[in-house]
Formats: structure tokens, C-alpha cells, sequence
């Protein structure tokens, strides 16, 4: 789901976005600034209608709901999700599959990398002979991970990925937009190339 296309402060219910804009205003500030913040971080974009379907109210109610749903749910709803292989219910769902058939996610020893990148996360997790690497690109801008040792995970296996698999780009790990990885290798086969 995304964020309500609030128009206006009537279509507001949440009372400290109702106050803040009252305020806001009052110091002097233009009201379609203090709606346009509103509209990306007012909790009512966490209450509107969770969208299940396309019909009326997006399958919430039969009744009025509280705030109308967001007229995205036309094609932005569980149904559509459900039905779509590459949706994010269907990313999570692999997720979960990764972390109960890898005992390295939830046992793993745990190394940052690239703590002060502001756009980019990732770290390793290492258990036995198994470890991941794990990048994500928090932008909107195609980013090169320069992860330590990137070359090393050239061979690596893509288990898990949020977009189609990346073109062979040399040793380099490059992420396109909101984009996000988990490779695995063995650890005797990285050691193995290291030292060939």
C-alpha cells in the first residue's frame, strides 16, 4: 500500500496532524507545504482501509470506513499481489522460506559492512562452512555496493533478489533503485579462489 492522497486538511483524522497544521499555519507557513508533509508522514497513511480487492471500500467494509480507501486499490490490493509472482507479498514469503532453511540467517555471526553509507546497507552472516551477503539500495539512484571483497562474490549464488537478476558488471556489485540482494557461497570455496 502507499501513502493516502490526502487533498485536503478535512480528509485528515489523525488530531496531531490536525494540530500541527492548525499551528503551522497560524506561524505562517504555506498551507499546501504543511499538507504536502502531512501527506508523507501523518499516521493516517496507516489507518486508511487495508486494500484486500478492487470493489468498494477495498473489500475492508460493507460499512463507512473511518478514512476512505486510497483509490489505488483499484490495482494496488492483496488480490493483485497474491496473484503476481514477483509481488512483495511474494518476496516476503520467500524471505521467510530463506530464513527457515538457512540457519546461518538467524544463527549467523553478523558483520557490518559499509556502516556510514548513507543509501546503501549491507552486511555478511557467516555460520560453519555458510555465509550471505546481504546489500539493499535505500534510493531511488543505481548505486555500486563497494562491499569489501566484492570480487570474491562473483560466483557467489543469488538466492534471494527483489529485482531480475543483474547483468555481469566485472567485480563490481552495482543495485538499481530500492533494490536488495542475498547472495550465498561456501566458505572453502571463497578461500579456494582467493588463494588460485
Amino acid at each position: 500500500m502507499t501513502n493516502a492522497p490526502f487533498a485536503q486538511i478535512e480528509d485528515f483524522r489523525d488530531i496531531e496532524s490536525l494540530n500541527h497544521y492548525a499551528e503551522a499555519v497560524a506561524a505562517g507557513h504555506a498551507r499546501e507545504e504543511v499538507l504536502a508533509s502531512l501527506r508523507a508522514m501523518s499516521r493516517d497513511n496507516a489507518r486508511t482501509p487495508m486494500q484486500w480487492d478492487a470493489t468498494e471500500h477495498a473489500g475492508f467494509t460493507t460499512g463507512l470506513p473511518w478514512l476512505p480507501a486510497n483509490p489505488n486499490h483499484t490495482h494496488i490490493n492483496a488480490e493483485v499481489a497474491r496473484a503476481d509472482p514477483d509481488s512483495v507479498f511474494h518476496h516476503y514469503r520467500r524471505l521467510i522460506e530463506l530464513r527457515h532453511a538457512e540457519p546461518v540467517v538467524a544463527h549467523g555471526d553478523f558483520t557490518m559492512l559499509l556502516a556510514d553509507h548513507e543509501h546503501l546497507y549491507a552486511f555478511t552472516r557467516r555460520l560453519d562452512d555458510v555465509e550471505l551477503l546481504v546489500v539493499a539500495n535505500f534510493s531511488d539512484a543505481t548505486l555500486p555496493a563497494a562491499v569489501p571483497d566484492a570480487s570474491a562474490w562473483k560466483g557467489a549464488e543469488l538466492v534471494l533478489g527483489n529485482a531480475p537478476p543483474p547483468d555481469a558488471a566485472g567485480d563490481a556489485i552495482v543495485l538499481g533503485p530500492w533494490e536488495a540482494r542475498v547472495y550465498r557461497r561456501s566458505r572453502r570455496s571463497a578461500d579456494a579462489a582467493q588463494s588460485g
